[in-house]
């Protein structure tokens, strides 16, 4: 044994030992219990960073505790490969997406296997190869023939530099998060996943899902937004076009004695009657389209509008007409593209009516007599009472709405409605490095499906980004092909998918690859859910919801049982570092820094007095990152692991130091010691022994909860405890159970201490330990004992020991007796097993 543990030397020894016996392949076929432990993939950027080894260690330490349970387990490891990273390094590179990608995927690839995580390297998947896009392209088509898909057109967030629809989250104050071009509202013919059939499934499906986060239950929650209210008409006092009313929604329907102006989108089909022959009103239409559709931009900007000079008649008062706007804070996708405002009782309104004038009538107070309570400011959202309302004053809020909604539908203007804010799932990308999508365009025929024996359709590897916009779109070639229908000439979809497609079935794809379908539900039964799920909080909307998605919308085309994909969720905490700033406002890198001659942070190349910044995110772009490697190369991948998960709750955040991976490097190398120690034979230590007892417990409750820092807080405690334990066999297979106590968190360091101490096989596959439930209370109670209230000594003692037993004992400690000085105490206090006070 040599006197340090040789990391590096273990590592690869072990790691190949692992390869070589396929060690964590799973197998469907395997008669265990089956466990699926699932990270979400990662983006192949080129370097993994701390923030990936924390959120894989976590999903590892579960793997390979469930596998020494007894379960067959599915842990595998895939890349999210598609999306606009890659076209903009090949922009920029000059080279290929592809090569660019594959290239990353080699270096993280070999990052993790650094690591010792127990993959499943056999089931690897890129999303941007063809054998699994080829199959998402088969799903795409079984969904389209289920009626699930459609085509339409619809207002996008247009980049007129890079010629691409953003996502709400691209457009960055109104412009593109690339070119820093202003943002253009577009309508473009776009494919959509009909999501909103399944809104209420949805909705209902969050109530099962007890081992996920509340806060993102809660966010889903809010996405799909279900509102109940009323929809009517406005009759309009005049005709635009064919236009004669104005259809709205609204969930509060007892304010509308407060209404002070109608107003509609900019697509709305009367914004377009009028725009026809008033150029005004098509001016302003134009600069709302220069907006973009974010709902926090919208919220945001102000608000602004056209008076079209309609007059929309009150459903209650035919003499009542409000103004009809134009409005650049209404949206055609979101509801009916037009609301009536009640400035007295919505910030929105109020901003808006407050601008042009309008009147602000209060209808909601907190009693009747405060009816005549003006509203200045900001609009009043508080609940009350009706007021200022004809037939419905001094109504609650629910009776309010209850009677006008039963009059509206007596008189046959109005209904009861429910709506959602979710909206359909819009996956078309006018981008190269995706999914093409599957369709072909006749000029006879129309949208026609791609022959399934003609898939997959491939990407063209001779593109060029030479010019802005989807290559696809200039690849005549590509483009070409005969219609499946009538043979005629034809031309494919150029628009691919969007990679949130990519990432929703993903985990289904692992559990099952045949070769000929995307998967076999059989297979993939026998794995699904998901048992454990673990990523970052910043997905706990959209890849989450579409995932949950399409798991249903499969289920319904084919024999997939598992509508919840993701039987339990955990958000883990981000790993943070210190920013650092020059003086000049450069961001430097921690390797740049060093210390001046006062012990100041300086700039190592030049001397220059350096800015200490915010603890934050580690981010390329603040240049806070902790390359993996190094930390690796200087004390060992289980050291690295060690910290990942002992500092802080995972669910919080974990801010990087030097001295915290030192203190696990400490930690693995009294380990080592112990495990070189020279076996005895006889002897027994029933103190250690409950203590050993005590940790399995400990250790086993807190990987299955996901706290891994209560795990190792645990593991800390029996280490002290051996180290101060005196030699004997109970020691010697203490240190034995401690090997597979840590071997999920440092799986090279307890291999090679197993064999060191003559252990049989893997440990990785061994057996996990199992405490027994009597021994976890000692048989020994530890007493302080106190002289006025000041500790003095400690003895053990039986528990339940009698209090004059016990007070005999500690009045015949030696440091009591000196304290005493001969002296008899005045008072002798014993708490039962915890304490004795003497009152001297």
């Amino acid at each position: 044994m040599t006197d340090r543990f040789d990391s590096a030397a273990a590592e690869r020894r072990w790691q190949d030992k692992w390869d070589s016996e396929s060690t964590f392949e799973a197998d469907s076929a395997s008669a265990r219990p089956k466990a699926y432990v699932l990270e979400m993939f990662p983006y192949p950027s080129g370097r993994i960073h701390m923030g990936h080894v924390r959120n894989y260690t976590m999903g590892d330490v579960l793997a390979r505790y469930k596998r020494k349970q007894g379960f067959e387990v599915l842990h595998p490891m895939g890349w999210d490969a598609f999306g606009m990273p890659a076209e903009n390094a090949a922009m920029e590179r000059k080279v290929h997406p592809g090569a660019w990608t594959y290239e990353n995927i080699a270096a993280m690839r070999a990052q993790l296997k650094r690591l010792g995580f127990a993959l499943d390297w056999s089931r690897e998947l890129a999303t941007c190869d063809p054998d699994y896009y080829g199959h998402e392209q088969a799903l795409f088509l079984a969904l389209y023939e289920a009626g699930l898909v459609f085509r339409k057109e619809s207002e996008v967030n247009w980049d007129p530099v890079d010629m691409t629809v953003l996502a709400n989250e691209q457009v960055i104050d109104g412009k593109g998060w690339r070119s820093g071009a202003p943002v253009e509202r577009k309508k473009l013919s776009q494919w959509f996943f009909r999501i909103t059939d399944f809104a209420e499934e949805l909705l209902d499906g969050l109530g099962s899902l007890d081992r996920w986060p509340d806060k993102v239950r809660l966010m889903q929650e809010n996405w799909i937004g279900k509102s109940v209210g009323m929809q009517f008409d406005f009759q309009l006092d005049a005709k635009a076009g064919e236009e004669d009313k104005v259809t709205v929604f609204t969930t509060r329907p007892d304010t509308i004695f407060g209404s002070s102006f109608v107003a509609v989108a900019a697509d709305h089909p009367l914004a377009q009657a009028i725009a026809k022959d008033n150029p005004e009103a098509a001016a302003f239409i134009t600069k709302v389209k220069q907006g973009g559709t974010s709902a926090a931009e919208i919220e945001t900007a102000e608000k602004e509008g056209y008076n079209t000079g309609l007059g929309a008649v009150h459903p209650f008062d035919p003499e009542w007409k409000l103004p009809v706007f134009i409005a650049n804070f209404v949206l055609m996708d979101y509801g009916t593209g037009a609301v009536f405002g009640v400035p007295g009782h919505d910030q929105r309104d109020f901003e808006f009516a407050t601008k042009y004038g309008l009147p602000i009538t209060r209808v909601v107070a907190a009693s009747p007599d405060a009816a005549d309570q003006p509203i200045e400011g900001e609009a009043d959202t508080d609940p009350g009472v009706a007021v200022n309302s004809r037939f419905l004053d001094g109504m609650d809020t629910a009776a309010a709405k209850a009677e006008v909604i039963a009059r509206a539908q007596q008189q046959r203007w109005g209904e009861a409605k429910t709506t959602y804010r979710l909206r359909d799932w819009g996956v078309s990308r006018q981008r190269y490095w995706g999914t093409p999508i599957p369709i072909i365009h006749c000029e006879d025929c129309g949208p026609q499906p791609v022959p399934k024996d003609q898939l997959p359709v491939v990407l063209p590897e001779d593109v060029s980004f030479d010019v802005p916009g989807n290559p696809l779109d200039r690849h005549a070639q590509w483009q070409a092909t005969t219609c499946p229908k009538c043979g005629s000439a034809a031309r494919r979809e150029t628009d691919t998918l969007d990679t949130f497609v990519d990432s929703s079935w993903y985990y289904i794809r692992f559990a099952s690859q045949p070769t000929d379908k995307p998967f076999d539900a059989a297979e993939a039964n026998q794995w699904l859910p998901v048992g454990q799920y673990i990523g970052g909080v910043e997905h706990a909307i959209l890849h989450l919801l579409y995932a949950r998605f399409i798991a249903r919308a499969l289920s319904k085309v084919t024999d997939l049982e598992a509508p919840e994909p993701f039987a339990g969720l955990f958000t883990q905490g981000m790993v943070t570092h210190e920013t650092y700033k020059s003086l000049d406002g450069r961001w430097l890198a921690p390797e740049e820094l060093g210390v001046g001659e006062d012990g100041a942070l300086v700039e190592r190349a030049n001397g220059a007095e350096v800015a200490r910044g915010r603890v934050e995110k580690m981010s390329k772009s603040k240049r806070n990152v902790v390359d993996p490697d190094p930390m690796i190369e200087r004390y060992g991948a289980d050291a690295v692991r060690w910290f990942m998960l002992s500092d802080s709750p995972p669910e919080r955040d974990l801010e990087w130091s030097e001295g915290g991976i030192e203190g696990a490097n400490r930690f693995v190398q009294r380990v080592w010691k112990l495990a070189g120690a020279p076996r005895r034979a006889t002897g027994e230590d029933k103190d250690l022994d409950v203590k050993r007892h005590q940790a399995i417990a400990a250790v086993s409750a807190a990987i299955e909860g996901l706290q891994f820092n209560k795990a190792i807080a645990a593991l800390y405690e029996l280490v002290a405890a051996v180290e101060k334990a005196r030699e004997s066999a109970t020691r010697d297979s203490v240190i034995d159970t401690l090997l597979h106590l840590i071997a999920p968190m440092a799986p090279h360091l307890a291999e090679e201490a197993h064999a060191l101490r003559g252990g049989e096989g893997l440990i990785a596959t061994s057996v996990w330990p199992s405490h027994d439930p009597a021994k976890l209370v000692s048989d020994e109670a530890i007493i302080v004992v106190q002289v006025n209230g000041k500790l003095r000594d400690k003895m053990s003692i039986a528990r339940g020991t009698p209090k004059d037993e016990v007070e005999a004992q500690a009045l015949a400690l030696d440091k009591i007796q000196a304290q005493l000085q001969g002296a008899a105490p005045r008072k002798v206090i014993v708490v039962p097993d915890r304490l004795v006070n003497i009152v001297a």
